[in-house]
């Protein structure tokens, strides 16, 4: 299976803010753009490379797209799968990558951070509706139940220490820490989706 390994704390120090990629290590002195605030590299600290509009728009969609974890080829599809939807493609767009079992897992709080939460994904730990599911991408819908199966005291203190992180849940789902599970209320609408993203430059970035 594809997937990206590059170092994490790199990406954010490439897009000069925090993607919060690796859990709790973010929230304290050992972040990386905190202790480092410049990009990775040898010319990181060298002048200043001319901010072009492309290289804005193309900034933007590798934000967003190391914010979800995806890889080129799968965020392409993703946005051919949003331009063939009614409305705006920008928030079609921010929409599916949400509803990605990953993330959903990750926006309940049972996981520290999305990379956690695909590989506890991965191991068959979640179940949507019952059923085991270990495809990361999978995608949720309205009313649908994720459970966390968890076979091991290790396991349940790993995702306990994540919950103990989640700030607040989205409006959109509804989690029950104790029973460890989770509901998709409804689909996630802009104002739900808190990641400082500017689709519009990356709609802007497939449209030449």
């Amino acid at each position: 299976m594809a997937r990206d390994r590059s170092p994490q704390c790199k990406q954010c120090r490439r897009e000069g803010e925090k993607l919060f990629l690796k859990g709790e290590r973010c929230l304290t002195d050992k972040c990386g753009v905190d202790r480092r605030a410049y990009p990775p590299g040898e010319h990181g600290r060298g002048r200043r490379r001319k901010q072009s509009e492309y290289l804005t728009q193309l900034r933007e969609k590798q934000k967003a797209r190391r914010y979800y974890g995806v890889l080129e080829g799968q965020f392409r599809n993703y946005y051919a799968s949003a331009a063939r939807q009614s409305g705006m493609t920008g928030e079609n767009l921010l929409r599916l990558l949400e509803l990605r079992l990953d993330n959903v897992v990750y926006r309940l709080g049972f996981g520290a951070s999305r990379r956690q939460a695909r590989q506890l994904i991965r191991h068959g730990h979640f179940t949507v509706n019952g059923r085991r599911v270990n495809i990361p991408s999978y995608r949720v819908k309205p009313d649908d139940i994720i459970t966390a199966v968890l076979d091991s005291e290790g396991l349940k203190a790993l995702v306990e220490d994540a919950t103990d992180l989640t700030a607040s849940v989205p409006a959109w789902l509804q989690a029950d820490h104790d029973n460890m599970l989770g509901k998709v209320l409804r689909l996630p609408e802009r104002a739900d989706i808190d990641i400082p993203i500017q689709e519009s430059l990356i709609v802007e970035l497939y449209s030449k």
